[in-house]
């Protein structure tokens, strides 16, 4: 497993797909934001799902956090089932996020990569995407790092995601 942790709009993505074309065998690649988008109606906005502030603050309740649950054990399952999956995470919860990955992943192998961008640029690529909440990427470019150990590090602020995916792919065994 490569697990990427970085704040919105940073590059993760972009760095994923790049991933899947340098690396030599076929990974699968999920995303938060692909979660997200899977959760029922009812639980966006709602007390007990995920909501998004107008600062692009980010609050889950109960339900988004048993989903959640869910599809980390979903996704290690694919893994100790033989599939080779690559994660674009945001991890709000800094470490804590960082130990439920670890937990479900107990026994697996898997490369911890960070993806750094200054938050002016991401807030710029935010902005440029016109599908986040405006002050997310500001938010979150240092705050999902603080405390979370990495294998590696890759910096997208002036490094595009091709160059990034070969640093990563470098480390993959």
């Amino acid at each position: 497993m490569i697990i990427l942790n970085g704040g919105s709009s940073a590059g993760k993505s972009g760095i994923v797909r790049c991933l899947q074309a340098v690396l030599p065998d076929p990974w699968l690649a999920f995303g938060v934001d692909s979660f997200v988008d899977a959760l029922p109606a009812k639980l966006r906005g709602a007390s007990g799902g995920i909501e998004f502030g107008a600062n692009g603050e980010v609050n889950v309740g109960a339900d988004f956090r048993a989903l959640d649950t869910a599809w980390v054990d979903g996704v290690v399952h694919m893994a100790r089932a033989g599939a080779r999956v690559i994660i674009d995470d945001v991890f709000l919860g800094g470490p804590g996020s960082q130990q439920r990955w670890q937990m479900a992943a107990d026994g697996l192998d898997v490369l911890w990569v960070g993806v750094r961008c200054e938050g002016t640029v991401a807030a710029g690529r935010e902005v440029a995407r016109g599908d986040r909440v405006p002050g997310m990427a500001a938010s979150q470019a240092d705050v999902v790092h603080e405390g979370v150990h990495y294998d590696v590090e890759v910096d997208t602020t002036r490094t595009e995601a091709l160059v990034c995916a070969r640093t990563i792919a470098a480390h993959v065994t």
